[in-house]
Parts: C-alpha cells; structure tokens; sequence
C-alpha cells in the first residue's frame, strides 16, 4: 500500500503535536504544514522533515487527507476549500462556529463520500476505552474539567474550549436527544466565560451534570455515572477507575452487599491513536469513530449551553 499523503493546517500548540505524531507514522507520508506564523511554521517543517506553505491551497493535489488545527473561526472554509478537493478532513473541536457550517461541511463530505473526523480526543483517552462493554444505559452522569489558567483559547468561551469533550462523551455515552439545559457560568479573567456549569436532561431520563473551569487552583478531571448495576469513578489525572457492583455474598467492606473493584490505566497517547484512527479511516473507507454529525451534535449542546447562559447572565443583571 502506498504511503498516504497528508497535511497539517495550523501548526500552533495543538498542531504541532499532529506534524510530529504523522512524522513517525511508517505508512504516513507528511507532505507540508501551513501556518500563517512562518517562524512557527518553518520550525515545526524543519523539525519533521517536511515542507511549510504559507496557504493551505498550496497542499491542493498534493494531499489526500489532512489535519486542520486551525482556530475555530477559519474551520469552516478551511475544510470547504479541502472537500472541494476530493481531500478526506480531521477537523480539531470544535467542528465549526455554526451549525449551519457544520452541516454544509456534512453535507459536502455525504455528497463526495468523503471522511470528516473531528477531534474529540477524549473518545480516544485509555480510561474511556477501558471502560468499553462496562457502561450500560447510565442514568447520571456528573463531570468535572478543572484547569489552572493556561492564557490560552481565551478567545473562545469554556464550554467550546473544555467543556465541550466532556459534552461529546457524555452523548456518545447516553445516546438520546436531550430535553431540556440549565446552565450558568461567569466571566473572571477573560472576556469569555471561564466558568460554566450546565444540567442535561435527556428524553430517556438520564440527566449529566457537566463543570468546566480554566481558572482553577488545581488541575482535575473526573468523570462519575451511575446506571442500573453500577457506580462508575474516573479520575482521568491519577489514572483511576473505580468500579462498584452489586454483590450479596458481600457482607462486609465500605459499602456492605457491593464489591469495589480498583483500576489503574496507563496514560497513553491518545493522540497518537486518534491519528492513526483517522489514518485507518481514510485508507479503508470506513466511517470515524467521532464522525462530523458527532461533531456537529456536540456543537450544538454547547451553543445551546453557551445560550442559556447568556439568558441567565441577562436576567441577573435586570
């Protein structure tokens, strides 16, 4: 199998890590990088043996697949201008600003039998896949996405910055649309929100109860659901799970009548592995595991979060 041609747009923080995870793929052939920082771009070309372009068109009829890593606001032409190529795409989270962009950009790639993958990498975090077979129809879910401050993403609120991987994962676990959003967050240092809190209740009766902060004194990141037959912990930063189930023979421990099973998972690269997905995909046809409609339902909670808080925002200033 020839090698395939790839090419990463935006080679800032995140994109850099994508030219050098396509770098060291054996069946990967990283034809350039595009940055409109040319001292950026040349450096990370350099550092991975490849070519920097200063506009993404001049990757056109070199590339068959590429990475845009992009800010959010370029997404949307940025990937039109590569489906219109016949280019498969893995657009970085979010898909788009609008939804209205996310669907032509669905729409195109439906027309072309193209491949639109977008970057939620938590799908990809070994904890998720661990837990693969063991999460059954949960009926709450509460998560928390704390990060001390970065300066980075301000430009954007929280929910579209952290909040939205744990929005992805969150649907991707309960798998109904939802009914109704409660949220609330607060601008601290910049002129988005930093903090934001929402509430998700889902047609089936699950609820989520979603935190995300970049303003915190700590960095943590814990993810907790409860279904019918068990209590499931994630402490994504010490690499934990905790796994309780029900169990009469159990007389004695914490919790008597349960069994509490502790897990350890390895870091990983979750990266890497959402790379060579996306890789695989596109060298055999077949669909992503977060496919653009993923992406685009994503986007659409947290606009509506984003929504709500406004609203709130408006009536507390009344």
């Amino acid at each position: 199998m020839e090698k395939l041609r790839v090419g990463v747009v935006g080679v800032g923080y995140l994109g850099k890590f994508h030219a050098q995870k396509y770098h060291h793929m054996p069946d990967v052939d990283l034809v350039g990088v595009v940055d409109t920082d040319a001292d950026q771009g040349k450096k990370i070309a350099d550092d991975n043996c490849t070519v920097y372009y200063q506009d993404h068109q001049s990757l056109f009829g070199k590339v068959d697949a590429v990475s845009i890593a992009a800010p959010t606001p370029f997404h949307f032409s940025i990937a039109k201008d590569f489906l219109n190529q016949d280019v498969d795409v893995l657009i970085e989270k979010p898909i788009t600003s609008l939804l209205e962009d996310a669907d032509e950009l669905i729409q195109i790639a439906e027309s072309k039998r193209l491949i639109i993958q977008v970057g939620h990498l938590e799908r990809f975090n070994p904890a998720v896949v661990e837990l693969e077979g063991k999460i059954d129809h949960p009926r709450f879910i509460e998560s928390h996405r704390l990060s001390i401050f970065q300066g980075r993403c301000t430009d954007v609120s929280v929910v579209l910055d952290l909040m939205i991987h744990d929005i992805d994962l969150i649907l991707n676990l309960v798998r109904s649309e939802i009914k109704n959003v409660n949220a609330a967050g607060i601008s601290v240092i910049s002129g988005n929100i930093d903090i934001a809190n929402a509430r998700l209740e889902f047609v089936n009766g699950a609820v989520a109860n979603v935190t995300a902060s970049r303003i915190s004194a700590k960095n943590e990141r814990k993810l907790r659901l409860f279904q019918k037959d068990a209590y499931i912990s994630i402490d994504f930063a010490n690499h934990k799970i905790t796994l309780v189930h029900p169990d009469s023979s159990k007389t004695d421990g914490i919790i008597p009548g349960m069994t509490i099973e502790e897990l350890n998972f390895d870091k990983g690269d979750a990266l890497d592995d959402e790379l060579k997905s996306f890789v695989q995909s596109v060298q055999h046809r077949r669909p992503p595991l977060v496919t653009g409609q993923m992406g685009r339902d994503a986007l659409k909670t947290a606009l509506t979060i984003m929504a709500q808080i406004q609203e709130t925002s408006q009536h507390l200033v009344c």
